[in-house]
C-alpha cells in the first residue's frame, strides 16, 4: 500500500533484486482503496540489468503490456551464472529519487492514458463529475510520469475517500464546514473525490464563530459548487448550559463548556446523517490527532476520517497545491492566511494550548514515525519542555484516537493499523 515517498523505495529495491538475480521482474499493484489504505498502482517491468523496461499509470487502472526477451536472459545466464554480487556489478545509478519542483514546469502535459478531459491548455477541462486523477496529474520528467509528492498525497485522499464512500455504498458526504482550514481541504478532496453534487456542507456557527469564518464557508461551498447549510447552534448551547447550570455553579467556565459545542455540532451532523443516510467525513488532521486537540463525540463523530493521517503543515500545503489545479483557486486565501483556532471561546488560537506547527509537527513525525525516544529528539535540537508536553499529550491520548473513525495512511505510520499501544498501563517516562 501507498504512503508518501514509497515509490522510490520500491524502485530501487525492485530493480536491486531483478539485477541481484539477472531476471526480469514484473510487479503488479493493486489500484484503488480499502479501509485506511490506498493502493496506487504504478506496475513496473524492469531489466535484469535493474532499468526500467515499462511501467504503468499511478492511481490509475491501466493494462500494461511488455514484450521481453527471456531467450537472451537465459543464454546469458548460461554465460555467466554469477550473481550480481559476485559480478561486482555497479547498482549506484538504480532507483535514486527523484526531487521534483513543480514550479519549474510551466507548461503541464498530462499522460497519453489521461487525454480524455484535456482541452489542449494549461488547465484541465473540470466538469463537477470530474475524477481525482484526471484533475490531479504526474509531470512529465525524463520521459517518465512522476508525482510531486505533494500531488501524491493529494491523489491518494481522494481515491481513497471515492473508494471508502462508494464500497460502502452511501452516494453523499457531509461534511462541517467551520472556514477552517481543515475542514476546507477535506471539502475541497471530497468534491474532488465524488463530484460537487454528492457533497453538502453544514455550517454551524457559535456565538464565538468569528464573521470571517462564516464568509469564507460560504465562499468554498460557492467555489467548489457544493450545497451548504447553515444550522445555528446558539439556541441549543443556550440550553445545555441552563440545564447544567445547578450543577456547574461556583465552577469557571472552561473545557467542559467549549466542548459542548463540538458536541452539539456531532449531533447535528450525525442527525442529519442518520435521516438521509449520508456518511459524515471528519476533518480532523494528524497533529491533533496525536495530541488530543480534538473533542470526543464532538468534532470527531463521524464515519471516515479524510486527513486523520496528514500533519497540519501539510494540511497547508495540500490546500495551496489545489490552488494550482483548475482554472482558477477554489480555496479562499483568506482560508490559508488567518491563525488556525477551534473558535469555542473568545479569542482562542491552537497555539494557545499547542507550540507552534512548525515545531510540533517534526517532533511528531520523530516520536511516532520514527520512534526516537526523548533524548534523542532533544539532540535534535528542541527544548525539553516541548518534548515532553508532546510526548506526554500523544501517550495520554490514545483513548481517543482508538475511537476514531478510519482515516487514509499517508504516512509510513499511521495511528490504528500501524502504531498500536495499549490505552491502560501505568508506565510514564516523566
Amino acid at each position: 500500500p501507498f504512503h508518501a515517498g514509497k515509490r522510490a523505495f520500491r524502485e530501487k529495491m525492485l530493480a536491486t533484486r531483478a539485477a541481484d538475480n539477472g531476471l526480469f521482474v514484473a510487479y503488479v499493484n493493486l489500484v484503488g482503496g480499502q479501509d485506511e489504505l490506498v493502493f496506487d498502482g504504478n506496475s513496473v517491468v524492469f531489466t535484469p540489468d535493474g532499468e526500467i523496461l515499462a511501467e504503468a499509470a499511478q492511481f490509475e487502472e491501466q493494462l500494461l503490456v511488455a514484450d521481453l526477451d527471456v531467450e537472451a536472459v537465459f543464454r546469458s545466464s548460461l554465460r555467466d551464472p554469477r550473481t550480481r554480487k559476485e559480478r561486482g556489478a555497479d547498482l549506484t545509478h538504480i532507483g535514486k529519487p527523484v526531487k521534483i519542483h513543480v514550479s519549474d514546469y510551466t507548461k503541464k502535459t498530462p499522460s497519453s492514458s489521461m487525454r480524455e478531459g484535456w482541452d489542449g491548455g494549461e488547465n484541465p477541462v473540470h466538469p463537477e463529475s470530474v475524477q481525482a486523477h484526471q484533475l490531479v496529474r504526474p509531470e512529465s520528467v525524463e520521459g517518465r510520469d512522476v508525482y510531486d509528492e505533494t500531488a501524491e498525497v493529494y491523489a491518494a485522499l481522494t481515491l481513497g475517500t471515492r473508494d471508502y464512500v462508494r464500497k460502502c455504498g452511501f452516494s453523499k458526504v457531509l461534511i462541517a464546514l467551520s472556514g477552517g482550514i481543515d475542514s476546507t481541504l477535506v471539502a475541497a478532496v471530497a468534491a474532488d473525490a465524488l463530484g460537487s453534487e454528492n457533497v453538502v456542507g453544514i455550517a454551524m456557527p457559535s456565538r464565538y464563530s468569528s464573521e470571517g469564518s462564516v464568509l469564507d464557508a460560504m465562499a468554498l461551498a460557492d467555489n467548489l459548487g457544493i450545497e451548504i447549510w447553515t444550522l445555528p447552534i446558539e439556541d441549543a448551547f443556550s440550553a445545555y448550559l441552563d440545564t447544567l447550570a445547578p450543577r456547574f455553579a461556583g465552577t469557571e467556565s472552561g473545557v467542559a463548556e467549549e466542548n459542548m459545542q463540538s458536541r452539539i455540532r456531532g449531533n447535528l451532523i450525525m442527525a442529519v446523517s442518520n435521516k438521509f443516510n449520508w456518511l459524515v467525513l471528519t476533518t480532523g488532521n494528524k497533529s491533533e490527532m496525536a495530541t488530543g486537540y480534538a473533542t470526543i463525540y464532538g468534532d470527531m463523530a463521524g464515519g471516515y476520517a479524510v486527513i486523520k493521517d496528514v500533519p497540519k503543515q501539510l494540511v497547508y500545503a495540500l490546500c495551496r497545491y489545489r490552488n494550482t489545479l483548475g482554472e482558477k483557486p477554489v480555496i479562499p486565501q483568506s482560508v490559508i492566511d488567518k491563525p488556525p483556532s477551534a473558535e469555542l471561546r473568545p479569542d482562542q488560537k491552537d497555539e494557545d494550548s499547542l507550540p507552534p506547527y512548525s515545531v510540533l509537527d517534526p517532533i511528531l513525525k520523530a516520536y511516532v514515525e520514527d520512534d526516537y525516544a526523548f533524548d534523542d529528539i532533544v539532540a535534535m535540537g528542541y527544548d525539553p519542555d516541548t518534548v515532553k508536553q508532546i510526548i506526554t499529550l500523544v501517550d495520554r491520548n490514545e483513548y481517543k484516537r482508538r475511537q476514531s473513525p478510519p482515516g487514509i495512511k499517508i504516512t509510513p505510520r499511521n495511528f490504528g493499523r500501524d502504531r498500536r499501544m495499549p490505552i491502560a498501563n501505568r508506565y510514564r517516562p516523566f
